[in-house]
């Protein structure tokens, strides 16, 4: 079969011909049909990643929708090495095995699930968003920053601020349930004060973090009480990402002066939170109350898709 196969770390994956697979116990061969290019299948080839494989050639992709032997159309995950997504066939576990609503597109049941559970579950299961709430989506222009925009809003936020770097996204979020928007390329200064703008005296309850670094930073500067204040809600920050930095300076000052908890994605939760979180984002997705952009990218043309510069708002999806 043909298959995105990785054979050096560091390098972009080749089409190449591979072994067929076989299933094993409590396995199921399935026939992709559509797999998301994604920055986590970067950093596994790169070698960066905790997860990376120690033993090549493997294919690449960890995600995707396809067909069982039966015709039962699926999305899948955790292939079993070598075996990846990024090809014409893989293996994979049957408990990773998710139905695909018959109205959801392959692309776009490729590409939603694994930014719009991840969205889903830092505002339900660690931010644990409730109605009235007011959110701020740090990094809300990248495909995962534009679901989370949206689910904030279908979760009942009574406020959401987008705040990104890609002015034409941001715009396109107003659309798509964004109450206001931050343009977080512009200088320091004025990005805590737009900061400080947004939160005025309500703040923000929930902030869902996909930059770090300074854009952090500047957040947390601005939230920073210049006197005893009284505290009357809590700031619930999830770090969820790290495309501006991995690391930030922490001033004891920010909290001494504000309810700020700081919380991690936190891995992954059990399969019951994943199962219902799964479901949530493609049966949305299929009422067209969730949006993603998708490129299809023949599985032949791999190679200049790796290349490509980071993503513009939009998620490549690789077709067999």
């Amino acid at each position: 079969m043909k298959a995105a196969v990785l054979r050096e770390l560091g390098k972009a994956p080749r089409f190449e011909e591979l072994a067929e697979p076989t299933a094993g116990q409590d396995e199921v061969l399935v026939r992709v049909r559509a797999a998301s290019l994604k920055a986590v299948d970067k950093q596994l080839a790169s070698g960066s990643h905790y997860a990376s494989p120690r033993e090549l050639p493997v294919v690449c992709g960890t995600d995707g929708v396809g067909e069982l032997e039966d015709g039962t159309r699926i999305f899948f995950g955790g292939p079993r090495r070598p075996y990846g997504a990024m090809g014409e066939r893989t293996v994979v576990p049957k408990a990773y095995c998710f139905a695909v609503p018959a109205t959801l597109d392959d692309a776009t049941a490729a590409a939603l699930p694994n930014p719009g559970v991840s969205a889903w579950l830092s505002l339900t299961h660690r931010a644990k968003l409730a109605s009235g709430e007011i959110v701020l989506i740090l990094g809300a222009t990248g495909v995962t920053g534009q679901l989370a925009t949206q689910i904030a809003k279908l979760l009942g936020a009574k406020r959401v601020i987008a705040a990104g770097r890609n002015q034409q996204v941001l715009s396109r979020l107003l659309e798509f349930g964004a109450d206001a928007t931050i343009q977080i390329g512009q200088p320091v200064d004025a990005l805590k004060d737009n900061f400080a703008r947004e939160a005025s005296e309500a703040g923000f309850d929930v902030v869902i973090d996909y930059l770090w670094g300074g854009p952090t930073e500047a957040l947390l500067a601005a939230i920073t009480k210049p006197e005893f204040a009284l505290v009357t809600r809590e700031t619930r920050l999830v770090q969820a990402g790290e495309s501006a930095g991995a690391t930030i300076s922490l001033s004891a000052a920010v909290l001494r002066s504000t309810a700020l908890t700081i919380l991690g994605t936190a891995g992954i939760p059990s399969r019951e939170i994943l199962t219902n979180a799964m479901e949530q984002v493609l049966s949305r997705a299929a009422r067209g109350e969730l949006r993603i952009e998708t490129e299809r990218v023949a599985l032949a043309a791999i190679e200049r898709a790796w290349e490509r510069p980071g993503e513009s708002g939009r998620r490549i999806v690789v077709v067999p």
